[in-house]
């Protein structure tokens, strides 16, 4: 898969084979940018909603610096928090992928920090997810693991996994995401991952399933990758939540 550029999000709109929709579907005005597509089409559990923006009435001050408005100071909201702003305090202009924005929009200080540390998912890890990597699975008390190949759909809604058998696990109805480290605790730096225990509702049912992820301890590059692949699950599962409590 090529390198996740600018126009990521544009590419995935058209191209996605694996979101059942018409072809030729097209991006729609959004209360704040013509440029956003419609997340519930778009379908990725990591999206956020857009905020209700703080009415132009009621913020007679920046709600940062307190510089009041008028005909010269004017007022400015921020994509992602919907507060209202002088122009010195909501001047970035930033990538704003969690809300579909297929171009950086403007943002406050304090949400831009947040949204440019979210592009390193996007950026790196996710392509880390879709890329896949190998893992020994076993599903609830079983004591039979079956080796496959484990990889995030494009449309991010699924985990793909190949092997005799292939599974498929709606993203969204994952409840827990644990990494299962060896060595030193996380906070002395020595520990590494070697696993994964999720649990989750299959599609149509209530019941809720586990299934664990063991690194292969066959090849070493394998086992890089899939290290790699469980740090980028780690930091999947933190914006998973995050989208789940908005």
């Amino acid at each position: 898969m090529g390198e996740l550029g600018p126009d990521w999000l544009r590419d995935l709109w058209v191209k996605d084979k694996d979101v059942h929709r018409p072809r030729g579907e097209k991006l729609v005005r959004s209360p704040t940018s013509p440029y956003a597509p419609r997340p519930r089409a778009l379908g990725s559990p990591f999206c956020l909603e857009e905020p209700q923006w703080v009415p132009d009435k009621e913020c007679p001050l920046c709600m940062h610096c307190d510089a009041k408005f008028d005909f010269i100071t004017r007022k400015h909201h921020c994509r992602r928090c919907g507060k209202c702003f002088c122009d010195k305090c909501c001047s970035k202009k930033v990538p704003l992928p969690r809300m579909c924005f297929v171009d950086p929009v403007r943002q406050c200080a304090e949400c831009s920090v947040i949204s440019q540390k979210e592009m390193e998912f996007y950026d790196r890890q996710l392509k880390v997810l879709m890329n896949g990597a190998t893992f020994y699975i076993t599903q609830g008390s079983s004591e039979k693991s079956e080796n496959v190949v484990c990889r995030l759909s494009n449309n991010h809604r699924y985990l793909f996994l190949d092997g005799e058998d292939h599974y498929e696990i709606e993203v969204a109805r994952i409840s827990t995401v644990q990494i299962l480290t060896e060595g030193f605790t996380p906070g002395g730096g020595n520990s590494r991952a070697t696993g994964m225990l999720i649990q989750y509702k299959p599609q149509g049912s209530d019941e809720l399933l586990q299934m664990k992820f063991t690194t292969s301890e066959d090849f070493n590059s394998n086992k890089k990758m899939s290290a790699s692949w469980l740090a980028a699950m780690h930091k999947a599962a933190k914006l998973l939540y995050e989208s789940r409590d908005q």
